[in-house]
């Protein structure tokens, strides 16, 4: 009998435990959950990028303040254009 309980226990944490992470996983792939403001911010972001196939893709990368738009191919980086300083942010905006 008391064999069955601890059993039994560990079945229902172990279940509990794989319930957690089922949906901190859920909340990481669906964005409502993001770990991105706690890494050290660097000198170069991208800020989005889109595939275009074939392992191309285009890609808008801010570097110290100025936004530009690189292509992206398996065997070259090119800058496209330089899509001048950053945006202001709207409470930076609203602050001016």
């Amino acid at each position: 009998m008391n064999d069955a309980l601890v059993a039994m226990r560990a079945i229902l944490a172990f279940g509990a435990v794989l319930a957690v992470l089922t949906a901190f996983i859920w909340a990481l792939r669906r964005g409502s959950l993001r770990l991105s403001r706690f890494a050290p911010k660097g000198a170069v972001s991208v800020e989005t990028a889109m595939s275009l196939g074939e392992r191309r893709s285009l890609a808008i990368i801010a570097v110290e303040g100025r936004r530009m738009l690189i292509g992206l191919t398996p065997a070259a980086i090119s800058l496209i254009t330089d899509l001048g300083p950053a945006p202001l942010k709207q409470a930076e905006a609203e602050r001016r």
